[in-house]
This record gives C-alpha cells, structure tokens and sequence, in this order.
C-alpha cells in the first residue's frame, strides 16, 4: 500500500488508468489523491474513481507529497505556471511526452526531483509497458513507490533518457501499429469469406497468444516464425509476400518516424 499523496495535474485517460487502477487493486487510496482538470468529463471520472477534486492545480499540489504531470506537452508550461511554487521541494512524476526533465525543472518554480515515465494505453487492462529514466535525482523511497505503482499495471522498465524517445516510438505508439496489423488481418479473413465476428475473435486471439507465448517462454520470435513456417506450406508463401512488401523495413521506418517525432516535441 502506498500512503503518500499524490497531486494528478491532468486526469486524462493515462493518469485515469494509472491512478484508477491501481485504487482497483488497493495500491492506494483514492482519499490520497488530489486531482486537477478543468475538463467536466474528467472531474466527473475523477469522482467516478473516488479522487478529491481540487480547484486548481495549486491547491492539488499543496495537498501532496508527490505531483504526477499527465497533461499533454503543449498545456506543459501554463499547468505548471499554474501551480505555482506548491510543487518546491516535492517529488514529480512526469508522463508528458516530449519534455524532457532538464525542461520540465525549468518550468517548475522552485527546486523539484523528477521522474520521467512513459507509459502506454495497455494499462487500461494491467497490459502496460512504463519506461522509467534511471538517470533521475528522485529518491530511493520514490523510486520504490514508482516501481510498485507501474509495475501493478504492467511491465516497467529503466533506461536512460537519451533512450526515452526511442521508447515512445516503439512500445508508446506500439498499440497503433498492432492495431493496424490487426484491422488488416481482420480485412483479409473477411475478405475470404469469413464473417467479421469469426475474422476479430481469430486474429485477435492469434496476436494474444503469440505475444503471450513469446513473453512466457522467452522463446525468440524467429524460433516462433520457424516452428510455424513448413517446408513448402503455406505460411512460408505468406512470408515471402510480406517480405516482398517490405514488412519488416517498413515497421522499421515506422517507429524511426515516430522517435524522431518526439525528438521535434
């Protein structure tokens, strides 16, 4: 059980599942956290989930031990002006996109210890993947407070912040492309003839099951690839046609654009 407060400045759908689940799996009590958003659908989920909800983003912070920054990186600078010097001396954990913590210190009025996180949205289902920069001035207290809150809702893992644009760009975005991958293997099945309820329930459970597979054995994903692919069969022909359409190169391409992007945030 974690016992410290939390200020959330931006209840949005990330900081909705962090903080709303981890109250579900009785991590913490919602009495400990004080929320900020000016949007009425989330003070309305914030009440749904048993958060206090405070006036301003000020009065959250003042409340708190530790202030989680969830708002997106172009509203950065005005919520955190906003808060004032309520978060002087406090401890941030930081999800924003983009910013990086030299940044978000300079936007702080005072002095502050920050952790940057990047998250992904699996964690409305436990399923996330955190990235936490190690290289962070938090103490050894907050660090085990972050790892037992990120870590009720999935995988977490420390890099370096050199790293963390990288990190956006593949398991941040990661469930776009998945999904992609899944409407056009849903498309095809249809496009063979199966109803689209048989086409959804089959591909989805295929790219559950593989992934599952894959963590639980350790097995490598070549290893996955040739225990499916026979000699001549007809997965090995699917291969080559993906293989001929540059797959690979162009998930590749993918994600580079994507880190690269958040390298311009």
């Amino acid at each position: 059980m974690i016992n410290k407060k939390f200020a959330i400045i931006g209840y949005g759908n990330m900081a909705g599942a962090i903080f709303g689940g981890a109250i579900k799996k009785g991590l913490i009590d919602g009495a400990n956290l004080y929320a900020f958003d000016p949007s009425d659908v989330a003070r309305e989920k914030m009440k749904a989930d048993g958060i206090n909800v405070a006036g301003s983003g000020a009065e959250a912070c003042e409340m708190a031990d530790i202030v989680f920054l969830s708002v997106k990186p172009q509203y950065a600078e005005a919520a955190i002006s906003e808060c004032g010097d309520k978060i002087n001396n406090k401890s941030v954990f930081s999800i924003m996109a983009g910013l990086s913590v030299e940044r978000i210190k300079k936007l702080i009025q005072g002095n502050a210890r920050v952790l940057r996180v990047m998250p992904n949205t699996p964690a409305l289902v436990f399923e996330g993947a955190f990235a936490l920069v190690s290289d962070t001035d938090i103490t050894e207290e907050e660090k085990t407070i972050a790892e037992e809150l990120f870590s009720a809702l999935g995988l977490i893992t420390w890099v370096e912040e050199r790293l963390i644009d990288a990190v956006c760009g593949l398991s941040g975005g990661g469930p776009a492309w998945v999904a992609m991958f899944i409407e056009a293997m849903v498309d095809a099945g249809v496009g063979q003839g199966l109803p689209r309820k048989v086409a959804s329930d089959l591909t989805i459970q295929t790219v559950l099951g593989s992934a599952k597979l894959l963590l639980e054995t350790g097995m490598h994903t070549a290893a996955l690839k040739d225990m499916v692919t026979s000699p001549g069969g007809t997965t090995i022909e699917g291969c080559k046609v993906l293989e001929e359409a540059g797959f690979r190169g162009g998930i590749m391409d993918c994600v580079e654009a994507a880190t690269e992007k958040s390298k311009a945030l």
